[in-house]
């Protein structure tokens, strides 16, 4: 801890404490400190207490210290010279109730002799704003400067409710989107004193096309399994049904946070590799499916976030992936909280570390939409900010006698009401980010889905625009590729 230089002692200086902002759950606040005495102050620490329950998030110029809970001791230090007269200030949020009541002053260790002040006026709302470049998946933004009496200090950028920059200039350049996808932009400024003022106007745009599938991710993407089943040649099937993508099951956890094919093959130098080579070689590509209903997976198995991030990097440069799908299943993934925030979180960070690639979350469904896990999973991917491309529901094993194309047909409205509600998305954005996944002939529990069905399903998927269709499996699909070469007719 620094001192204040002799002879300027702890009551030479004032230090108070405002509030600048609260809302429920959160405050923003604003430690300020100025020399009243007659001799330069060479450096300070500054302490409160904050109620039990509050938590300090970010601070702006500022050492913030201390653990627990608590943190009984937020500590603001200052290395620099303070004339007599002048002052400085540090912003800082948290959040918790009552966190802008703080207690407690101490400047030095020495009660503080200050007393907080009323909060000038925040900033002005910025101009709308405007796009400058917009490519497949980014968008350059500018927007006309706020007011502020004290002077601004920067802009937090927003894209729909999600913050995701704050800059000092006016303007950024969001990067890591969607190509053919509708974007929301809007930006507040924050002042000196850390107040944030309202938005501007709201900016809707759209990226531009590229990549594959033309303006939108859409992909027919049929299950192959290398493991089971006796796989046949991919590219055999590619040449007598016209697919070009397949989805590649299942990669699974070796040896702890290590990705394998069935937690056994490497990722080079197998079956695995060489079908991926031969499939490219006659014009289609592969998503590898991560997960699946048993096994031992990576999500349980990494431990934090980033380590699950790193194993499906492994995954993405063995490949030189597009897309990746993580299929979300049983109660080691998909019913636990944990899991799946870490997965989320994992998605994220290699969606922002590998600009263009899409990313594909796979789950169960009732006939009647996502069930609460499902639901779960949705709302924490909006919370998490973790820009999922495509929710692909898996509408079978509802019991033996459903009607397949009419529950199918239910379970996947009932997900686009989910994703327009958690994400205000048009029922347009919605199917947009929509998959579907069935299965051939029986399933598990004895439904049967005929290739008559399965045109049924596949001829309202087009109609509607969802973006993926798969099913369970090529393997199982014998002897003449039915259902593989419907698949193969679903356009978005």
């Amino acid at each position: 801890m620094v001192g204040l230089a002799a002879p300027a002692q702890a009551a030479d200086a004032q230090a108070t404490y405002r509030k600048t902002q609260d809302w429920g759950g959160g405050f923003t606040g604003q430690w300020t400190v100025k020399n009243t005495g007659t001799t330069a102050i060479d450096g300070w620490t500054v302490s409160w207490d904050f109620p039990a329950g509050t938590s300090v998030t970010s601070a702006w110029d500022a050492t913030v210290t201390g653990s627990g809970t608590r943190w009984t001791a937020r500590n603001a230090s200052y290395n620099g010279t303070l004339a007599p007269g002048a002052s400085v200030s540090f912003g800082f949020n948290g959040t918790g109730s009552g966190g802008a009541d703080a207690t407690g002053c101490a400047l030095n260790g020495a009660p503080c002799d200050g007393s907080g002040t009323p909060g000038d006026a925040p900033p002005s709302a910025p101009g709308t704003p405007t796009a400058g470049t917009v490519t497949d998946t980014a968008v350059t933004l500018r927007w006309t400067a706020a007011t502020d009496d004290k002077g601004v200090r920067n802009y937090d950028v927003y894209r729909g409710s999600a913050k995701v920059a704050t800059v000092t200039a006016a303007g950024h350049t969001d990067t890591g989107l969607s190509p053919g996808t509708t974007y929301e932009y809007s930006v507040r400024a924050r002042d000196t004193a850390d107040q944030v003022g309202p938005a501007g106007g709201t900016l809707t745009v759209t990226t531009t096309g590229g990549g594959d599938g033309g303006a939108r991710f859409v992909q027919a993407s049929p299950y192959l399994y290398l493991g089971w089943g006796d796989p046949p040649n991919a590219t055999e099937v590619m040449r007598a049904t016209g697919t070009k993508w397949f989805t590649m099951a299942f990669i699974l956890a070796r040896n702890g946070c290590t990705p394998a094919w069935d937690g056994q093959r490497p990722l080079t130098g197998g079956v695995d590799e060489s079908t991926i080579r031969a499939i490219r070689a006659a014009g289609g590509d592969v998503v590898p499916s991560i997960g699946g209903w048993s096994g031992n997976k990576l999500g349980p198995n990494c431990s934090t976030p980033e380590a699950l991030a790193g194993a499906y990097q492994k995954v993405i440069d063995a490949y030189g992936l597009k897309a990746i799908d993580v299929d979300i299943e049983n109660t080691d993934e998909f019913e636990n909280a944990a899991v799946q925030d870490r997965i989320l979180t994992a998605l994220k960070i290699v969606k922002r570390n590998n600009p263009g690639l899409r990313t594909i979350l796979t789950f169960p469904t009732l006939v009647s939409g996502p069930n609460s896990w499902g639901d779960r999973l949705i709302e924490r991917a909006h919370a998490l900010d973790a820009d999922i491309d495509n929710f692909t529901i898996m509408p079978f094993n509802f019991g033996g006698g459903a009607d397949m194309y009419g529950s199918t047909v239910t379970a996947t409205e009932g997900l686009k009401d989910k994703l327009v509600s958690v994400f205000g998305w048009s029922d347009a954005q919605a199917y947009a980010h929509i998959g579907i996944s069935g299965m051939n002939g029986s399933s598990d529990t004895g439904e049967v889905t005929t290739p008559r069905i399965w045109t049924q399903i596949r001829d309202w998927a087009n109609a509607h625009h969802i973006s993926r269709l798969a099913f369970w499996s090529v393997n199982r699909d014998r002897p003449n590729w039915e259902f593989t070469t419907i698949t193969a007719g679903f356009t978005g």
